[in-house]
């Protein structure tokens, strides 16, 4: 395909050094190893996006559009010689706080959004792990969660509108900008999480929350995880809403520094001079022994950083290892929780793989890691073939917030059936006739 007329549209903003442009092709995922595009395209609007795509369509070019390529399936790399769409030169933004809404490109970045929010008391409430880096357009394409999920759910719950620059190279808005809204049927829904195969996302008409006065938390250990577990479903009959309950297990715990048991981090949010009986509540419902209290804001956000820090230190353990990190996705139902981290525990004992654990424990939302060399990557594909059986035979899901990418297509398969598979086959032809949207990846 010739990169020529790219040139005149959009001159130095097209990146062709093969260096700057392999390091475009990648996202944080082990596979697929990227074919690598040709080039990586920095568009500044929505006009442009609609020129590239009918390029694309004239060359049946493949497109891999791309926030902060911090994707963990796959969804974020270029598998096929093709263009890279960076949307990092589209961060506006327009706050509209007397509506409760923020209206802003793919671009901006959820820690500069929240930032900006802050100063009006209000926030955007999904916060991912990967939050400092995460833009709007990546969490939206992922379908993304994060660890306030346990009180204020995923991506979907909070995205009240889109415009979005199909296959076709149609531009559609989608959605209203308004907290209620029923026109026709929610397609929205349909493009949350839909992993830029359907359309390129251009905006997002955001729905925002009060930002809590204050909050207050407490990381409790535990020798098993039964016992956590119970704990968690203690607070949930108790009528405590939790703001984040968040789990490592042992080998997690003492990987970023704390005791060598089982922890679990849970805070709650509580009126400014109500910490305290706050926590005094939450103690009360819990069993466990309580290692740390923090009262405030900022001190219930300090509380999680050991749990933020897991991936990093798993991704170090992994490279100690001479292996390559793979962090999975899965969730069960919360009262199979410690089923499952007890069989998954079991699984990689039997595959020979080792096993670190943390996750979302307030959703049932696991995230099981593991590694290992070069020649250990037809054991690996077997274990992840497993821990989806495992899943599904659980009532749960393969693909709880990072998405399908490439890596999950087979399992998916496996959770869903083929006939539904069919039907998202039949939807991508209909948004995306010459599949050149972001190919290989959910269906």
């Amino acid at each position: 395909m010739s990169l020529a007329e790219l040139r005149r549209l959009f001159g130095d903003r097209l990146i062709e050094d093969p260096v700057i442009v392999a390091l475009y092709s990648r996202d944080a995922s082990l596979e697929p190893r990227p074919a690598g595009a040709i080039g990586v395209v920095l568009p500044e609007s929505e006009e442009e996006v609609v020129e590239l795509v009918r390029w694309a369509v004239r060359n049946r070019a493949p497109l891999y559009p791309q926030g902060s390529a911090t994707s963990l399936s796959g969804s974020a790399a270029a598998t096929s010689p093709g263009v890279v769409v960076s949307f990092e030169r589209m961060a506006r933004m327009e706050l509209r706080p007397e509506d409760g809404i923020a209206v802003v490109e793919p671009g901006v970045r959820l820690e500069e959004l929240n930032a900006e929010l802050a100063r009006h008391g209000l926030f955007f409430p999904v916060d991912p792990g990967s939050a400092m880096s995460a833009t709007v357009g990546g969490l939206v394409a992922s379908g993304g969660g994060g660890m306030c999920g346990v009180r204020y759910g995923t991506v979907r719950d909070w995205v009240l509108g889109l415009r979005v620059v199909t296959g076709r190279g149609d531009v559609l808005k989608i959605g209203c900008r308004t907290l209620k809204c029923r026109s026709g049927y929610d397609l929205v829904r349909l493009f949350v999480g839909s992993e830029g195969t359907l359309g390129l996302i251009t905006e997002a008409a955001l729905r925002l929350a009060p930002l809590p006065e204050s909050a207050a938390a407490l990381l409790v250990y535990y020798d098993d995880v039964e016992a956590l577990a119970g704990d968690v479903a203690r607070v949930r009959a108790g009528r405590v809403w939790p703001l984040f309950a968040e789990y490592m297990d042992a080998e997690a715990s003492a990987l970023v520094g704390l005791e060598r048991r089982h922890a679990l981090f849970i805070g709650v949010e509580s009126p400014a001079g109500a910490e305290g009986a706050a926590l005094e509540r939450l103690e009360s419902l819990l069993r466990g022994e309580v290692a740390r209290r923090a009262a405030g804001w900022a001190a219930a956000a300090g509380l999680l950083e050991p749990r933020r820090r897991l991936f990093a230190a798993q991704a170090a353990r992994a490279r100690e290892g001479g292996g390559v990190l793979v962090v999975e996705d899965v969730a069960v139902p919360p009262s199979r929780l410690a089923e499952a981290v007890r069989v998954l525990r079991a699984l990689a004992e039997r595959h020979g793989l080792p096993l670190i654990i943390g996750g979302h424990v307030g959703e049932g939302n696991l995230h099981p890691a593991t590694w290992c060399g070069a020649d250990g990557g037809q054991r690996l594909r077997e274990f992840l073939r497993d821990v989806a059986a495992l899943v599904a035979g659980l009532g749960g899901t393969v693909s709880a917030e990072h998405g399908v990418g490439a890596l999950k297509r087979e399992l998916v398969a496996l959770e869903l059936g083929e006939r539904a598979l069919a039907y998202m086959r039949e939807l991508k032809r209909v948004f995306d006739p010459h599949g050149i949207l972001n190919p290989g990846k959910v269906v």
